[in-house]
């Protein structure tokens, strides 16, 4: 069996295997081929992967010769791979079911590692939850580069600084990062999410839970966000734009899968905010959790500062490719023979759950239905 990695198009600097997980899988007997300079934007150079064991090839043989291409983005494949072969990548399905639609036609088998199940034997493959972590972190060093204010509290000769105010909008596990990193940095913290499980483990970082009754049952939502009645949303917004009015430093992380992501700051909560104010938008992807977030982009509201930027594990293109390898090569476990063929074992639910297409038809209900 043949594994190939493809070199990513920019602005992604990751790369979908590193050199360890390269020798990991070459003990597995799987060959392994990768396009010259693909773990050139992660700081792995192409000595590395020959050194693991890896060769190098082209983006053409690998397309046309290998039985399962890598590539976490799905501009580089599409329809380019032969009929029988298997693409995995992260390809968020339910906002691109065009082209899984395509893609299935073509005769490919897509795997999205962003569909694997988010249960507890999945958790070492929860692609998802390694980037967020690292979303999370990155948001609030972001947002104190920023921010025209010191996070911490200072007591000087020349008078004292107050503590940076830090509100995070939804604690799953982009945002119980950015708690710890903000508190890590000296700021005071206050977290909202419409799950009240949360409020423990909030409170065991040092922060402070805001509760709104009348949530919606989140339990089963997999970590994201689940759509709210109208009376909650007007209870949410009321409670939301009390506590913003005095916060410097806002990071956003709520999103409903297959879904525009809601709308949680609205215009007149951000011109109810101090001027040199940040808020981090790691929703942006998929609309943004303000009315002026643009995804990728920075805009300056009347002194509110908004940055949309749902690709932050990006920015740590070499442990965010680490921990990816690591969660692709934990699924690859369980489609490996002994031998190193390739067994798609679609009674597991793990693989059958991640699986996209297959034999000519989109085989996950979800994205079949929006196809």
């Amino acid at each position: 069996m043949v594994i190939g990695v493809l070199k990513e198009q920019q602005p992604e600097t990751r790369v979908s295997l590193v050199p360890e997980v390269v020798q990991a899988l070459i003990k597995m007997k799987v060959n392994i081929w990768v396009e010259p300079g693909a773990g050139d934007s992660a700081f792995f150079p192409d000595k590395s992967y020959t050194d693991a064991g890896a060769e190098l090839r082209s983006a053409s043989e690998i397309l046309s010769g290998a039985d399962l291409v890598l590539a976490i983005n799905p501009a580089l494949v599409q329809t380019a791979v032969r009929p029988s072969g298997v693409l995995m990548g992260v390809y968020q399905p339910l906002f691109n079911p065009g082209l899984m639609k395509q893609m299935a036609a073509a005769g490919q088998t897509v795997f999205s590692m962003d569909t694997i199940p988010r249960t507890t034997r999945a958790q070492s493959m929860d692609v998802l939850s390694s980037q967020a972590n690292i979303a999370g972190y990155k948001s609030v060093l972001l947002a104190a580069l920023q921010y025209g204010r010191y996070f911490p509290m200072f007591m000087t000769a020349a008078g004292s600084i107050p503590p940076a105010k830090v509100m995070i909008l939804g604690a799953g596990v982009a945002g119980l990062q950015a708690i710890a990193t903000a508190r890590r940095l000296g700021a005071v913290v206050e977290v909202f999410d419409t799950r009240p499980a949360v409020k423990e483990e909030v409170g065991s970082l040092g922060a402070k839970f805001i509760e709104v009754e009348g949530a919606a049952d989140a339990s089963k939502a997999g970590g994201y966000a689940v759509e709210q009645s109208e009376d909650f949303q007007q209870k949410q917004k009321a409670k939301i734009h009390e506590h913003i009015r005095k916060s410097d430093i806002v990071i956003t992380t709520a999103q409903i899968p297959g879904k525009k992501a809601p709308i949680l700051i609205t215009k007149e909560m951000m011109e109810d905010m101090r001027p040199g104010s940040v808020i981090i938008d790691l929703a942006s992807a998929t609309g943004g959790n303000t009315d002026f977030t643009k995804d990728r982009e920075t805009v300056l509201h009347q002194g509110v500062t908004i940055i949309g930027n749902s690709a932050l594990a990006a920015s740590m293109s070499s442990d965010a490719s680490k921990l990816y390898a690591k969660n692709v090569l934990n699924f690859l476990k369980l489609i490996i023979t002994p031998e190193g063929a390739l067994n798609l074992n679609f009674d597991d639910d793990i693989v059958k759950g991640t699986c996209i297409a297959h034999g000519g038809s989109i085989v996950n209900e979800r994205v079949a239905a929006l196809s």
